[in-house]
């Protein structure tokens, strides 16, 4: 590395923490260091015709799901129409909430994956890669880069894009529903684009400029559901390909993340509680990493870079300097993980008479209730002092009436320390508008409260988020939302741990349960290291092949291991045949085990026991959960209803509004 942006490193004794935090696999959005990317994003609006369409999310290195931006065959532009301007002087909160009323619900915003570089802005229309000056973004006067149907995949679409920082060449990662397989083409911009190189499963993947003004593509190689190796590359006369880095330990992963000045690129290497960043100067990509420090077990750190100054974002330590060499000022650079969740989540709190012994946020926006209520834990009704209190996310109609007989669809995720997701889906809207109660609830494990909320919920503490989601389900009966036999519970992924556990602990709480790719055979999953993720999710779940203390406490949880004979609400499972994530055989098992427990259990009630219905919806393709998928949504949808006796016809005509039947 150049002499002039050699970095030095100030001892740091660091003291080994006992939290933990999950690291997702992303394009750039990693924590919040990539902020900026938001403000390079800019919205177009479609009608909805044979898909839906959804933000684009981060690819998760836990057992969730990355979610998709679109299908090309399926997004036909709106016409842009004249509309009054908004007053200059509304204020941003006025202004977006009289968006959304006057929104036809037709029709919703989407953010499509689009980046602007230089004077040009960058996305997909249709099944092409195209670009148009930044003035004319919202028109239909666009340059076709690449026809995405060149690479003979079953509708394509694009989930990143990277442009080169001369804008010689444009990078875009494409993919498809039904796997999570990537392709990453390069194309070289000039009066004809073409095609110089296309790489298979990429993961991330960014551009830098070195001393001789030519472009260098660094990218990570995912092997299943593994990224272990970076390579670096270049093209036109001078083309090389290499591999640049290996890590070794397989319970590790790397990605690349680009600072926000572009003037460092970062290769960190993580697993769920542990870090590792190497700096590379972005104006000598070929000199040597340098490393900022080396990972210590319990150590999360981030590095983000400005004006000759790094940043380190950090789960442990005291403000510490890391500088520049020629950087004069001596200003703190370590912010507290803590504190930053806290400023970030820095919301004012009013109170409401109906729940006026707990905390609560309200927003309301038309004809919709938004109430976010804190429950309590089932140890805090012994002792408050003792207790947790733990958020949910209510969501109804104003004008409802007797809340106590409306049906209720309460969600649940809890593992990795991610965030539940409530992202705007047009089933959720057309439920609520069909009179049910939606309550998400953000139990321990999950991230909602910081990296202690998922300490408390992992390893030897996952039956906190069982208590949680439990105590949460009976202070929404308390409060006077629905009853038991119009409950309903929903979980996909890692959170069917917990709805899989509450179906063997408290089954009389919920009627009917819907499951999308759940993960239900811990004990065996976390036993077989040939699975791609077992040895990267040992901090979540625990060792129970070394350690007898694991073992025994993942059998007091898990779904699979705790069938028996008694009475079980109707579920409702969808799986994906070649999902590599969650595999199909663990979730085969755990059905035929729960049909054979329930046989024996109607067997000795006698006549008259209503058995309770359980569905395994075997899908086809590679990848772990397919958000927009019409069978699955109407599939789940009618078992609800059918389960809760309730007519359908009124949410199906809705839904025609969203999907194309």
């Amino acid at each position: 590395m150049q002499q002039k942006t050699k970095l030095f490193l100030q001892a740091l004794k660091y003291s080994i923490p006992h939290l933990g935090k999950c690291m997702q696999k992303q394009h750039l959005n990693h924590y919040n260091f990539a902020d900026h990317y938001y403000n390079r994003i800019k919205l177009k609006k479609y009608h909805l015709t044979k898909c839906l369409q959804n933000k684009p999310k981060i690819s998760e290195l836990a057992r969730n799901i990355p979610s998709r931006s679109f299908s090309c065959k399926d997004l036909q532009p709106v016409k842009q129409e004249n509309k009054k301007p908004l007053p200059e002087n509304m204020d941003a909160f006025e202004k977006v909430r009289t968006k959304l009323e006057t929104q036809p619900q037709e029709e919703y915003e989407i953010i499509n994956v689009e980046v602007k570089h230089g004077g040009f802005v960058y996305y997909q229309e249709g099944c092409c890669l195209v670009r148009s000056k930044d003035e004319e973004a919202d028109n239909d006067n666009y340059e076709v880069l690449f026809n995405l149907e060149e690479l003979k995949l079953d509708q394509p679409f694009i989930d990143c894009i990277r442009v080169a920082p001369d804008e010689k060449y444009v990078a875009a990662k494409i993919r498809t529903e039904d796997s999570e397989a990537s392709t990453c083409v390069i194309i070289k911009l000039s009066d004809q684009p073409v095609m110089e190189a296309s790489f298979p499963n990429v993961s991330s993947f960014e551009w830098v400029k070195d001393e001789e003004d030519e472009d260098v593509l660094f990218y990570t190689f995912q092997r299943n559901l593994r990224c272990h190796d970076v390579y670096r590359a270049t093209f036109g006369d001078n083309k090389r390909n290499e591999r640049f880095y290996t890590e070794k330990d397989p319970s590790y992963f790397v990605f690349l993340y680009l600072t926000k000045d572009s003037r460092f690129l970062t290769i960190n290497i993580m697993n769920k509680t542990t870090s590792e960043v190497w700096l590379i100067d972005g104006l000598s990509p070929w000199d040597p990493p340098v490393l900022i420090q080396k990972r210590i077990h319990g150590v999360l750190y981030y590095v983000e870079h400005r004006d000759d100054e790094l940043y380190i974002l950090t789960n442990v330590g005291e403000p510490t300097e890391f500088k520049l060499m020629r950087t004069a000022a001596d200003t703190p650079a370590i912010m507290n993980w803590d504190l930053f969740f806290t400023m970030k989540r820095n919301t004012k709190v009013i109170d409401l008479d109906m729940f006026k012994d707990h905390c609560v946020l309200f927003l309301k926006h038309s004809n919709l209730l938004y109430v976010n209520v804190i429950g309590l834990a089932d140890d805090s009704v012994r002792s408050l002092k003792d207790g947790k209190l733990v958020p949910m996310t209510v969501f109804h109609k104003t004008d409802s009436e007797d809340l106590q007989k409306k049906p209720l669809l309460v969600h649940v995720y809890g593992a990795y320390g991610m965030d539940l997701k409530m992202n705007f889906r047009p089933e959720r809207r057309v439920l609520v508008d069909d009179g049910w109660i939606l309550a998400y609830c953000h139990v321990r494990g999950g991230g909602e409260l910081g990296l202690q909320w998922h300490a408390d919920g992992r390893l030897t503490k996952k039956l906190n988020g069982l208590a949680d989601l439990e105590a949460c389900i009976k202070t929404l009966h308390g409060q006077g939302f629905s009853q038991p036999s119009l409950t309903t519970l929903t979980a996909f992924s890692a959170g069917g741990v917990l709805a899989g556990a509450l179906c063997n602990s408290n089954p009389e709480l919920v009627r009917a349960v819907t499951l999308e790719a759940p993960f239900l055979d811990v004990l065996n999953t976390m036993m077989d290291t040939t699975l791609p993720l077992t040895l990267e999710e040992l901090e979540e779940w625990g060792n129970p092949s070394s350690d007898e203390k694991h073992k025994n406490y993942i059998k007091r949880y898990c779904p699979y291991q705790n069938i028996k004979p008694q009475h079980y609400p109707s579920v409702h499972i969808t799986a994906y045949e070649n999902d590599e994530r969650v595999p199909l055989k663990g979730i085969v098992s755990y059905t035929e085990k729960l049909k054979e427990a329930i046989a024996e259990h109607a067997k000795d009630t006698g006549e008259g026991y209503q058995t309770p219905n359980i569905i395994l919806d075997i899908q086809p393709g590679g990848n772990h959960v397919i958000e927009d998928s019409h069978k699955k949504i109407t599939a789940q949808i009618k078992f609800l209803y059918e389960e809760l006796g309730l007519d359908s016809t009124s949410v199906f005509e809705d839904l025609k509004k969203y999907l194309k039947f």
